[in-house]
């Protein structure tokens, strides 16, 4: 299969789908600027060592948990002031979630790349509205999608006047509570854009708590290995200096204080990869 070959530019100075690794990390919500802070300051520091472009990501709103009495987010608007400090303070490119179209306009004020949901990847509204804003656009493959499917949702943001967006890969539902990752999805879709692996979600058990999702995170080495090995041109990991506190998807974060080791073994196994 022949891999897109056009890079899609993040800011002036990172663009996705050359030669060099992207990282898109930080704690699942931006829980407050402290924990933004401390995540951010931690991993962009690995990433200089390791020669590692990063983007920092949190979501203003997870619009999507499982029960209505988990944590969202602290708001749209309380979450952009976050995440505009952090941008300031760090001197890093941002990624959050978008989940209504309204929303893009303002969102992009503030942030670089828009996160288009697993769960809202065929919303043709949001995805034209999202590549109106002229940012870059990241499209997170449906856990019900086939990966040639995603192809259209692609072309729904390109045929609205923007070149700037790609696919990320993060499982498909496997039974209830469960999610497997087919690898065969990532040169499939590296067809129509770059693709991302999502660390963090893959190893996902939706609502596999009883009312809050689970997670395994004894097997995001396995499965980054898988993804580097079989080819993508980046990742995507939360992470949190403490994931038993997190506020959401704690279960299948990589702690903070395992991140160097951890991005230490993907820059080593992707360059391994990218070099054959």
């Amino acid at each position: 299969m022949d891999v897109f070959k056009d890079k899609v530019s993040i800011t002036d100075k990172i663009t996705l789908g050359g030669d060099r690794l992207v990282l898109f990390a930080g704690p699942c919500a931006a829980e407050s600027y402290d924990i933004c802070m401390e995540t951010g300051t931690e991993v962009k520091k690995i990433c200089k060592q390791l020669d590692i472009d990063y983007v920092f990501k949190a979501s203003f709103d997870k619009a999507n948990r499982t029960s209505a009495s988990s944590y969202r987010g602290p708001s749209m608007e309380g979450g952009l002031e976050i995440l505009s400090r952090v941008k300031k303070d760090l001197q890093v490119p941002l990624v959050t979630d978008v989940h209504e179209s309204f929303q893009c306009e303002e969102v992009a004020k503030v942030v670089d790349v828009l996160q288009i949901p697993a769960f809202l990847c065929r919303q043709t509204d949001l995805l034209i509205a999202a590549a109106k804003t002229g940012k870059a656009v990241k499209v997170k493959k449906g856990q019900f999608m086939a990966p040639e499917d995603m192809k259209y949702a692609v072309d729904k943001v390109r045929e609205a006047g923007n070149a700037n967006v790609f696919l990320t890969e993060r499982g498909a539902s496997f039974g209830y509570h469960n999610l497997v990752v087919d690898f065969r999805s990532l040169p499939v879709m590296r067809q129509y854009s770059p693709v991302v692996f999502d660390v963090t979600h893959s190893i996902q058990q939706p609502g596999g708590l009883g009312g809050k999702s689970g997670g395994q995170r004894e097997f995001a080495p396995y499965l980054t290995r898988a993804a580097a090995a079989v080819g993508v041109d980046g990742f995507f990991i939360e992470t949190h200096p403490n994931p038993s506190k997190a506020l959401s998807d704690g279960p299948n974060m990589v702690p903070l204080s395992e991140m160097e080791a951890f991005l230490k073994m993907i820059k080593k196994y992707w360059e391994l990869a990218t070099s054959n």
